[in-house]
């Protein structure tokens, strides 16, 4: 299905019912066998020979385990039947459990391990339902090779965007322009999401819960990087949605960044305009985990914001704090809002449909 036909569809089913686009859907894979088929030599036999056990996590989880081991994020029929069937999805946004960005050795066996869950995930999950849409792996601790990567699949009808998982890496940094270019020769979003391996600015920490209050500071921080190091200037036609980071610090970080730029913005001449520009007209930010507020004070949030169109819904399917649709707005949130929430503002993002409903 072409995307002029997905505009036509969506607009179509708007009249008649409120729909969900799900941004943030975790898919992964039973084992690391199941990428056998799709690696080259010598990491098929490599791999096949068990010679390398996968990632290790720093932290023994207290909450309930099976909602995020292969259990659950292997079976795309099981993501039918919860996700899709349950909450009338329309369409989910597939991000992975597994970046090979956070291999800190070997970078081409790391390129290879992004091409070959490609190539899974298109076969084992794309091609099952319609309404499952892809993010394009790579490794970016080589930007030319994972260029390639994007080079190689941008041209499949659904995949949509590029994945940058947020680790130990700014990725202002001018190294990393390979991956926007093509990113943006290309035609796609950029998405941001934390791995196990992302730091505060203090460190992991002592605990689990730790890790997980200090995930909004790896966003601000990575949006940051992009900002003073002229992404969104240097690259005019990209758009960026962070994930999984929550959006209540976002009135914050557009106030500190306007009165930061306006006292020192002769460092860093090559950014044009006030930061809150580039992040009103071109940020997106998934909701997930949502806020314990109430519509009230959502509706304070979006209008510190300068938005109402920057917010986007995200299950995070299927973590531990899934956040379904039919529970994660709070009462009294206006209907129009809602709606922009649940599916429009990541209809126009990613082009599922035109700017009217």
């Amino acid at each position: 299905m072409d995307m002029n036909t997905r505009v036509l569809e969506l607009e179509k089913d708007t009249k008649t019912k409120s729909l969900v686009i799900d941004t943030d859907v975790h898919e992964s894979f039973g084992s690391l066998k199941d990428l056998v088929p799709y690696l080259k030599e010598p990491w098929k036999r490599l791999l096949e020979g068990g010679n390398w056990k996968g990632f290790s996590t720093d932290f023994l989880y207290w909450y309930n385990p099976t909602d995020w081991t292969s259990q659950s994020v292997s079976s795309y029929k099981r993501t039918q039947t919860e996700l899709l069937d349950e909450y009338d999805i329309r369409y989910a946004i597939l991000t992975g459990y597994f970046y090979p960005s956070m291999l800190k050795t070997q970078r081409e066996f790391a390129a290879a391990l992004a091409s070959a869950y490609n190539d899974f995930m298109i076969e084992n999950w794309l091609e099952k339902d319609d309404r499952f849409f892809g993010s394009i792996q790579i490794a970016p601790q080589d930007p030319q090779s994972a260029a390639l990567e994007i080079d190689r699949l941008a041209s499949h009808p659904r995949m949509i965007q590029v994945m940058l998982p947020i680790d130990f890496k700014a990725y202002g940094d001018p190294y990393y322009h390979p991956i926007f270019e093509a990113a943006q020769r290309n035609n796609l979003k950029v998405a941001f999401h934390h791995t196990t391996i992302a730091y505060s600015g203090l460190g992991i920490g002592n605990y689990s819960i730790e890790r997980h209050m200090n995930l909004p500071q790896l966003t601000m921080a990575m949006l940051t990087s992009l900002i003073c190091n002229g992404i969104f200037d240097k690259f005019p036609k990209l758009g960026f949605i962070f994930l999984e980071g929550g959006f209540t610090w976002a009135p914050h970080l557009i106030w500190r960044a306007d009165r930061e730029y306006k006292s020192l913005r002769a460092e860093v001449p090559w950014v044009k305009n006030l930061p809150s520009q580039y992040i009103r007209e071109r940020v997106r930010l998934a909701i997930q985990p949502t806020e314990d507020i109430s519509a009230q004070e959502w509706m304070k949030v979006i209008e510190l914001m300068g938005s109402d169109e920057m917010l986007c819904f995200a299950t995070d399917y299927p973590h531990y704090d899934f956040d379904a649709p039919t529970r994660a707005l709070p009462a009294g949130l206006p209907e129009d809002i809602k709606k922009k929430i649940l599916y429009q503002n990541a209809g126009k993002f990613y082009n599922f449909m035109n700017k009217k409903e």
